[in-house]
């Protein structure tokens, strides 16, 4: 993974997991819903030991989950998300540092675009709950873009013009494991299949500096 920036790993979650997970009550907007840490079922799984021994590998021995987002697309539910970087995370509170910013607040959570040192510190775990096909959405990546360092948008869309595209296609149950700045992508699902993915974050650690502290999300 730390050529590629990404690495799928089958077989990870069991029907029988995923079946439970998707039958809690888990509140959704027409793209999914953020902020799910909270959320028991949610903030359980993700604290499972198959998904923090992956975890390990990226972040270290201190690895702990976050925030939790679930993205949840169909020929129904369909959208399409251009190329970018995760260059955000969510805080206890601002700083007044140089290295962080611009700033915003997310359903009562505070966040702020991080320097590359910080975002070095996290991986994100994508569980797929569905299977993701060439033909339902599935996510595109540049492989080893998140050795390029925080890019601009228009750095972003250079990069994307000049580099071939990997699909990312994952049966059921699998799990990619992505850096935050590898430069990602996904287009809208030309069928009806259902394509959710929850996407949880991971860190080395909640502590990230003086006064820089991870919040829960």
């Amino acid at each position: 993974m730390e050529d590629t920036g990404f690495r799928l790993f089958e077989g990870i979650v069991s029907s029988a997991l995923l079946r439970a997970l998707s039958q809690s009550s888990v509140p959704r907007s027409r793209a999914g819903a953020r902020h799910l840490m909270a959320h028991p079922a949610v903030g359980t799984f993700a604290a499972r030991e198959e998904l923090l021994a992956i975890a390990r590998r990226f972040v270290g021995s201190g690895a702990l989950p976050y925030r939790a987002t679930l993205f949840e697309k169909s020929g129904h539910r369909n959208w399409l998300v251009v190329w970018h970087q995760d260059t955000t995370l969510p805080l206890i509170s601002r700083v007044d540092s140089p290295e962080w910013g611009p700033w915003s607040v997310k359903d009562g959570v505070t966040y702020a675009h991080a320097p590359g040192w910080a975002l070095e510190k996290i991986v994100a775990l994508r569980i797929h709950l569905d299977a993701s096909t060439a033909t339902n959405g599935p996510l595109r990546v540049l492989p080893g873009s998140h050795q390029w360092g925080v890019l601009s948008d228009e750095e972003v869309f250079h990069r994307a013009r000049e580099h071939s595209a990997v699909e990312c296609i994952a049966p059921q149950g699998s799990v990619l494991a992505m850096r935050p700045l590898l430069v990602h992508a996904s287009s809208k699902a030309l069928r009806d299949d259902p394509r959710r993915v929850l996407h949880v974050e991971y860190a080395a650690a909640l502590d990230l500096g003086p006064g820089l502290r991870l919040a829960m999300a």
